[in-house]
């Protein structure tokens, strides 16, 4: 009798027990959700900290520390959350950025992105400049159900593979070959440059792969013969042979898609070769980073690449000068298309965090599939603001083309953003 009084007594407790859990309100206890009041919202950065990009992976984190900073302090800015202190849909909660360094191994990038989510608990995540890198990181925040917000990798395959949690800000590698082929129209219309042949110069990752295979597809459309389409191992020490197919096809202008390191040698070597197209139009990536004019010096003169920032943009908009002068303080370098991509990127995330109001990922994700930020000058990119398709790509997201003038770029094209005449031929190697 006593034992079956005892059971009684213990299962009334139990059920007491449940009731009165049952009754307390519940929170989000997922390991990268919304626990209750949040100070820091974690956001992972993965870019290449250490290699040939490493500079470059240090000034892409220098632009968005310089963002994190104008959000989670008062500046006197026209910016977003610049005149505040950090998101006000959080309670002032404030960004912390999570550095990890992806080595320009995709395999790597996927292990970093896994790292993130399970042991550093972020919220976000973002990069990765490679798109390589991007594909296997995205993969990994999609199946952990983490958003993820690109901001400069371009392959068009990033957004067309129905992921639920991947977003990109920038343009894809389609809008840029695009505006690639209507310049050299426009050269050809305004400027009777005669350029009739192309050929492509692309490195083998996914980024020149998925270039050459845009290039392979549209120049047809456009009225152009592609009389070279040359892959070269990324990272190379010696691109003697491809110069001299180069030089061998003869093309009016050539179109790169090469890191910094390759464009830098393949610049050397078509000097030392005496190989000189009426146009050289790279694909953003080295040929907007800032060590190219440092080893190149005049040799740099008439290159063109396609591009969505310049300074020359502070004519129409002097806000852009004031946030540059601060880039360079941090930095040492003027921003290029690459780092002021990632700068906005921030802004597009502290948006979303604001009127998601919670950390919990599904409604991040909501946010952004429901952003729609109009420029009216507050963000430093010719761009007509920032909306997601339903592949989460940027349907506002537009480029430039800049030109090199006195180791500096300016924009060319189109004629509205245009501050200068483009210059077609290029000057001969010897005569710069």
């Amino acid at each position: 009798m006593k034992r079956r009084r005892t059971a009684l007594i213990t299962t009334v407790v139990i059920a007491m027990m449940f009731v009165a859990t049952a009754c307390q309100p519940q929170t989000d206890t997922s390991p990268n959700g919304d626990s209750g009041s949040v100070e820091i919202v974690k956001v992972g950065a993965i870019y290449p900290m250490t290699g040939a990009a490493a500079q470059t992976g240090k000034e892409y984190i220098d632009a968005i520390q310089l963002a994190v900073d104008i959000v989670n302090n008062e500046y006197d800015l026209d910016l977003p959350f610049a005149r505040g202190e950090g998101i006000p849909g959080l309670d002032g909660a404030k960004i912390e950025i999570t550095v990890a360094d992806h080595q320009a191994s995709p395999e790597v990038g996927l292990s970093e992105a896994e790292r993130l989510i399970s042991e550093e608990k972020v919220h976000m995540l973002m990069g990765c400049h490679y798109s390589s890198v991007s594909k296997t990181a995205t993969n990994v925040a999609e199946r952990s159900g983490i958003p993820f917000v690109i901001p400069d990798s371009t392959s068009k395959d990033l957004t067309e593979r129905g992921y639920q949690y991947v977003f990109r800000t920038g343009p894809h590698d389609g809008t840029f070959v695009h505006d690639t082929f209507k310049y050299l129209d426009y050269l050809n219309d305004d400027y009777n440059a005669g350029i009739r042949t192309v050929a492509m110069v692309a490195e083998d990752t996914e980024f020149g792969a998925l270039l050459a295979n845009e290039v392979e597809n549209l120049h047809a459309e456009y009225g152009y013969d592609l009389v070279e389409n040359i892959t070269y191992p990324a990272d190379s020490i010696n691109v003697t042979p491809e110069v001299l197919k180069l030089k061998a096809a003869a093309p009016d202008a050539v179109i790169m898609a090469s890191y910094t390191s390759d464009a830098i040698l393949f610049i050397k070597t078509y000097q030392e070769q005496g190989f000189l197209p009426k146009a050289i139009i790279g694909q953003r990536a080295g040929f907007i980073a800032p060590e190219l004019f440092a080893a190149l010096g005049n040799l740099t003169e008439g290159i063109a690449t396609t591009n969505l920032w310049a300074l020359d943009l502070s004519e129409a908009n002097p806000l852009v000068a004031t946030v540059n002068d601060l880039f360079v303080e941090r930095s040492g370098v003027d921003f290029t298309g690459d780092y002021i991509r990632a700068f906005t990127a921030v802004f597009v995330i502290a948006d979303a965090l604001d009127r998601a109001g919670s950390v919990d990922p599904d409604a991040i994700r909501q946010a952004l599939v429901e952003t729609d930020i109009v420029n009216e000058g507050q963000l430093m990119v010719p761009w007509e603001g920032v909306k997601f398709d339903e592949n989460g790509q940027n349907i506002y997201a537009s480029g430039i083309i800049t030109q090199a003038f006195d180791k500096a770029y300016k924009t060319v094209w189109p004629s509205d953003n245009k501050s200068i005449e483009p210059v077609v031929p290029m000057l001969d190697w010897n005569a710069r």
